[in-house]
C-alpha cells in the first residue's frame, strides 16, 4: 500500500545486471521481475525497488546514502556475503542500537547489514 510522504521505491545502478541478481538472490533470498535486459525489479526486500544497468557504483566515501539491510544471523549473512562473491569493507562492529558490517557487492556498492 503507498503511503503519503513516504519512501516509496529505491533504483541502484549495477554494472552487472545478471549478477546482481544471483548475487542478492544467493545471499539474501531476493526475488526479482525482469523489465527488459537492462533492469529487474528486486521483490520482498522490505522496500520494492529495482537494479538498472549503469557503469557507476556508490559508497559512503562518494558521500551516497548508506542501504541498511537486517539480518537476524548476522555472522552468517557476513559469511554469506563472502561466499557469494562480496567484500568487506568493514567487518562487524558495536554502535548504538546493535551490531553491523558494510560490505560492497560485486559492482562495488556498499551496503551495510546490520542486528540487535
Amino acid at each position: 500500500m503507498n503511503r503519503h510522504n513516504s519512501i516509496n521505491y529505491l533504483e541502484i545502478p549495477v554494472k552487472d545486471l545478471p549478477g546482481t541478481k544471483a548475487f542478492f538472490g544467493r545471499v539474501f533470498g531476493w526475488q526479482f521481475q525482469d523489465y527488459g535486459p537492462e533492469y529487474s525489479c528486486f521483490l520482498d526486500a522490505g522496500i520494492t525497488g529495482g537494479f538498472y544497468q549503469s557503469p557507476l557504483s556508490f559508497n559512503l566515501a562518494q558521500g551516497c546514502p548508506l542501504i541498511v539491510l537486517y539480518s537476524a544471523k548476522l555472522e552468517q549473512t557476513q559469511q554469506d556475503v563472502l561466499d557469494a562473491g562480496g567484500t568487506l569493507v568493514k567487518g562487524i562492529f558495536s554502535f548504538p542500537g546493535g551490531r553491523r558490517f558494510h560490505f560492497s557487492d560485486i559492482n562495488g556498492n556498499e551496503y551495510a547489514v546490520w542486528s540487535e
